[in-house]
């Protein structure tokens, strides 16, 4: 059986893709403080990761270290969301999948500030 959802193709479905993105973008900006300072911080350290690293590749790894962030922590928050929608009851199996969602937003901020601190200093 199939979704009913996945038989648009070509431009159509690049279109409706992008929309859904936009409306995700849109959702957990709106409903998530984590995103939002993220996509601050996000605004600031792009920019000047651009400007400070020397090579295409420090800029390539200081900028993409930044972009991580933001990219983890929408996955984290759809987990946060299924496991809400599923059921508010708590139960260890539901903990376990938030957990390990935020476990995965702070190894991406290690990531990033590793990758920082190592261009900057060393």
């Amino acid at each position: 059986m199939t979704s009913p959802f996945k038989n648009k193709t070509g431009l159509k479905r690049l279109i409706n893709a992008f929309g859904y993105s936009l409306e995700g973008f849109k959702a957990s900006y709106k409903n998530e403080a984590a995103i939002r300072q993220e996509f601050i911080l996000s605004i600031i350290l792009i920019p000047v990761g651009f400007l400070i690293g020397e090579t295409g590749i420090q800029k390539a790894l200081l900028i993409s270290s930044i972009i991580i962030i933001p990219l983890v922590e929408l996955l984290n928050t759809a987990i946060e969301t299924t496991v809400d929608k599923i059921s508010f009851e708590n139960h260890h199996l539901a903990k376990r999948a938030k957990d390990i969602g935020s476990a995965a937003v702070f190894l991406a901020i290690g990531n990033a500030f590793i990758t920082w601190i190592l261009i900057l200093f060393f």
